[in-house]
């Protein structure tokens, strides 16, 4: 059978039984290790920063939150541009070139490691080359939203970001195990502090082959590369990908949209980072919608012919305010699972490796713990779970109403929120805050759980929301900018601790989880919404 799919009607069940179920359950199954892999790059600095100070690397705690913010703010932006590629370059060419992209931050990450003196501008770069990752889930999502009938939207569409999202997981447990064995060369640094693993802790003085972090994502990513490019379809339907033309040209299109979002967000980061990498001249809630608006409009302005044309036919997304609405709500779950995922390791580390003594009536933060739990051995358990309940999430919403499910789901992260607020408030004062920490870890585990079950019904809400040809895109959009929350919380997690209030970030979230509820209840679940309980 050919690459390209000329016919391709999902909603004909015949059609489906006959053809499409088989090719349709090939492409979700390359897509789903693709897009793991694209998770764990984007995110594996989550586990990075927390072995770097563990091996006494010469940097602050906020300049290691600001690198995984980097690469939040980058792989949020790449979304955009993703978001509209399937239609313009085709899923196959698409996931093949932006999964093999990733091999270029692997790789730089496991030589920058190599050497503790590498100074934090190269790792900057590499943060936001490592975005990649992170915009593959819009291209990924879209692509797989086009292969499936409505009747089944929730489930694939949950199976793939589901089983895709524990990359994240798959990381965390991963890259500590990899650091123990030398089986890329290299020479080994020394733990100056406590580490671990899924098995228990490292003690220091123990040798660490940091740099394996970078170079195992290589062993997976090759053959992927080779799957999607042997496996994967183009539908190339008037409603998906019409008048492709050859694959180069279709890479130079997604390469050239990509190249508008590294500039835009390179840009952002130089206005909002600190002296010497920065300016530090603007805050980061004026960055963020800065860098979003020189996106789609560069993209807009900065392209021509077809490309424009087929660009402007998808932005028609933008004049209906189910768009909007949708994107608020699923800021909430998947922001809130993909920013926590970055930030919650290091929090660990921050809050409960320390302890926080009184010293001539000031409280200081910076006696090492050892009583603390390794942030290592327990950062993998909320995504985790918030990865495995996802598709769970969908076949529910898929019975229920995805609106519906959101709505519980927004009561549960509002309370969830401000119990993990309180404990870690009791736990930054204590000399001893490990007797806080497994009811912190419970409740923060119930806060994934709760972002894993929304992700799930937001989605299915989306499939049926927006017709067939809007769904896609749609689907991009709202993951690009709830992907913020993978800069907005690491970067406000960094800021509270410095200022020693860390229980004011998650405040600031549970109030917003709360106008989530409030927007959900009064487009989708009140008596006369505008669409009853999608």
């Amino acid at each position: 059978m050919s690459v390209n799919l000329d016919k391709w009607d999902v909603e004909d069940e015949q059609f489906w039984n006959a053809q499409g179920k088989k090719i349709a359950t090939r492409n979700l199954w390359i897509s789903i290790p693709s897009l793991l892999c694209g998770f764990a790059v984007w995110l594996y600095w989550s586990i990075i920063t927390v072995q770097m100070l563990n091996l006494g690397f010469p940097f602050s705690q906020p300049e290691l939150f600001t690198l995984s913010a980097i690469a939040g703010l980058s792989g949020a932006t790449l979304r955009i541009p993703s978001s509209f590629l399937i239609r313009i370059a085709g899923g196959r060419n698409t996931i093949f070139l932006t999964t093999a992209l990733l091999m270029v931050p692997a790789l730089g990450t496991g030589l920058a490691l190599q050497n503790s003196h590498t100074p934090i501008w190269i790792y900057y770069l590499l943060a936001l080359l490592s975005g990649i990752g992170g915009g593959n889930f819009a291209s990924s999502m879209s692509n797989i939203s086009f292969f499936f009938p409505k009747k089944v939207q929730g489930t694939s569409l949950g199976l793939n970001a589901g089983l895709g999202n524990f990359g994240v997981t798959t990381m965390q447990i991963l890259i500590p195990l990899v650091m123990t064995m030398g089986i890329f060369g290299g020479e080994p640094m020394t733990l100056v502090s406590t580490s671990g693993t899924l098995i228990g802790k490292i003690p220091a003085g123990t040798a660490t082959y940091i740099h394996n972090a970078g170079f195992v994502w290589l062993v997976l990513l090759v053959p992927l590369a080779f799957a999607g490019w042997f496996g994967m379809n183009n539908i190339t339907t008037e409603t998906v990908s019409p008048n492709l033309g050859p694959s180069p040209l279709c890479f130079g299109k997604i390469l050239g949209l990509l190249l508008i979002a590294f500039v835009t967000s390179a840009l952002g980061l130089y206005l909002l980072l600190p002296a010497p990498v920065g300016l530090g001249l603007l805050s980061k809630w004026l960055v963020l919608p800065l860098v979003i608006a020189a996106t789609v409009y560069g993209m807009k302005y900065l392209t021509t012919g077809t490309l424009r044309a087929n660009l402007e036919r998808q932005y028609r997304i933008f004049n209906n305010k189910h768009t909007w609405a949708m994107t608020i709500i699923y800021t909430m779950t998947f922001g809130s699972f993909i920013g926590y995922s970055a930030a919650f390791a290091l929090s660990i580390k921050c809050i409960f490796g320390y302890c926080h003594i009184m010293v001539d009536g000031a409280l200081t933060h910076g006696t090492l713990n050892p009583e603390g739990p390794s942030a290592l051995t327990y950062a993998w358990m909320g995504p985790f779970i918030g990865a495995l309940i996802r598709p769970v999430g969908g076949k529910i919403a898929d019975k229920f109403g995805g609106a519906i499910v959101t709505q519980w789901v927004s009561l549960v992260m509002v309370a969830s929120a401000l119990g993990c607020a309180w404990f870690m408030k009791a736990a930054y004062a204590s000399p001893t805050p490990e007797t806080y920490f497994v009811p912190f870890l419970i409740l923060f585990i119930v806060l994934f759980t709760a972002t894993g079950v929304g992700n799930g019904s937001t989605f299915r809400s989306i499939a049926i929301i927006f017709d067939k040809e809007q769904a896609g895109p749609v689907l991009g959009w709202t993951s690009a900018v709830a992907a913020y929350g993978a800069f907005i919380i690491p970067q406000v997690f960094g800021e509270q601790i410095k200022a020693t209030t860390p229980e004011y970030a998650l405040y600031g979230f549970a109030v917003f989880y709360f106008l989530c509820l409030l927007l959900n209840w009064w487009f989708y679940t009140r008596k006369n919404a505008y669409i009853k309980n999608p």
